[in-house]
């Protein structure tokens, strides 16, 4: 395809290029010099240069500039970039890195995806090679350790999550709310995108990592703590608000029995596993670890991968009309396996949950139980599912 014709697929489809820099002048130049011949459509942060920076781009006056006084992070010079291509009416950003590591070139990779794309709510991630000789161990390991959270956050699995060559759907980002402006910023985005049910998927680019030319701003220590807690914060509200709200989407969706005969019972896991996912969840959610019960099922139901609904499903064994029952079951397995004697009373522990006066009991007797459950429940999972997967076969067969 000639230049000309990627130009008018870019201005038919309302695109534009979001160039963030910051101390980047031996790359610069060259990159935007590289995105104008594909489109004129281009929108330049200067993320508060102290270099040749604002030298160069005095340049390309008849290009769209925001320039920063002081540097504030790559995350608000995005930010800022969105709005400015919102308020100019574009439906579709690509950002593209000004270190020269992302070539211009292709750009053309992102506007055939989303050409082709039946869902235009897409978020496209240009995936690098992480294994070219040119790219430093510290940014393949950093990328690796982002893939991991990102799909504990959303399901969704990526070859690269860190790249910073992107397209967005702008409709969706003026929707969002964001807190972070730094690198994390580039976690955040893609995370809630994914949350509002935006296609997010990688496509190849090729990378180059001069390290004559290119400026890395990348902190690892504070930048790396940074992302750290950004990821738990998304993993808490993953475990408290996404999960449960995907579960019962679905379950609204589907009905209660479409929902139980396809994602429940109709799941290509064997027995075994669907069993050891209920055992899963009735453990957690007999265990004494109240508050962070969806959290942990869901945690550990991905290390394990298991049946995530199944375990999150058994989990709610604990739902507060059982709490009673249960720390009452508790404190009397505690008794039997401590043999010691305590005396509580049922009223007393549903008005002040006595339990804490007999701390110890309490705990060793709530792990019994928790223990004692998964064994029952996951036995008679098994009995259950094995019956009604030989019931299937048969059918089948017939």
């Amino acid at each position: 395809m000639t230049n000309e014709f990627i130009k008018q697929k870019i201005t038919d489809l309302n695109v534009c290029v979001i160039i963030p820099t910051y101390n980047n002048q031996h790359t610069l130049k060259r990159v935007i010099d590289g995105v104008l011949e594909l489109t004129n459509n281009i929108i330049i942060v200067n993320d508060g240069s102290t270099d040749a920076t604002s030298t160069i781009l005095k340049n390309y006056q008849s290009i769209q500039q925001i320039h920063f006084t002081k540097n504030k992070g790559k995350g608000l010079a995005l930010r800022e970039g969105f709005k400015k291509a919102i308020s100019l009416g574009y439906n579709f950003a690509i950002t593209i890195d000004s270190d020269g590591q992302h070539f211009p070139s292709d750009i053309p990779n992102f506007i055939n995806e989303l050409e082709q794309s039946k869902e235009k709510d897409i978020l496209v991630i240009g995936a690098r090679n992480m294994n070219h000789e040119s790219v430093p161990g510290k940014s393949s390991f950093g990328n690796k350790f982002s893939n991991f959270w990102f799909w504990v956050e959303t399901g969704i699995k990526l070859q690269d999550t860190q790249s910073g060559f992107r397209l967005y759907p702008l409709n969706v980002i003026n929707n969002l709310k964001f807190y972070t402006t730094k690198f994390e910023f580039e976690i955040e985005v893609i995370v809630k995108s994914a949350w509002k049910d935006v296609d997010v998927k990688n496509i190849p680019i090729q990378v180059l990592y001069d390290e004559k030319e290119r400026v890395s701003h990348f902190r690892p220590f504070k930048d790396f703590t940074r992302i750290s807690i950004l990821n738990t914060w998304l993993v808490i509200l993953t475990g408290i608000y996404y999960f449960p709200r995907r579960l019962f989407r679905n379950i609204k969706k589907k009905g209660l029995k479409k929902f139980f005969l396809e994602d429940f019972l109709g799941s290509n896991d064997s027995p075994k596993k669907k069993a050891l996912s209920i055992a899963l969840g009735t453990f957690i959610g007999f265990s004494p670890l109240w508050g962070l019960h969806t959290f942990l099922v869901l945690t550990l139901a991905l290390f394990l991968k298991l049946n995530k609904t199944i375990a999150f499903a058994f989990s709610n064994v604990s739902l507060p009309p059982f709490i009673p029952f249960i720390i009452y079951g508790s404190l009397e397995l505690g008794q039997l396996v401590l043999g010691q004697q305590v005396s509580y009373s049922i009223e007393e522990m549903m008005e002040n949950f006595e339990a804490f006066k007999h701390l110890k009991t309490y705990l060793v007797g709530s792990f019994t139980l928790a223990f004692i459950g998964a064994i029952v429940f996951g036995f008679i999972g098994y009995i259950f599912f094995n019956f009604f997967n030989k019931k299937e076969i048969a059918l089948n067969n017939d």
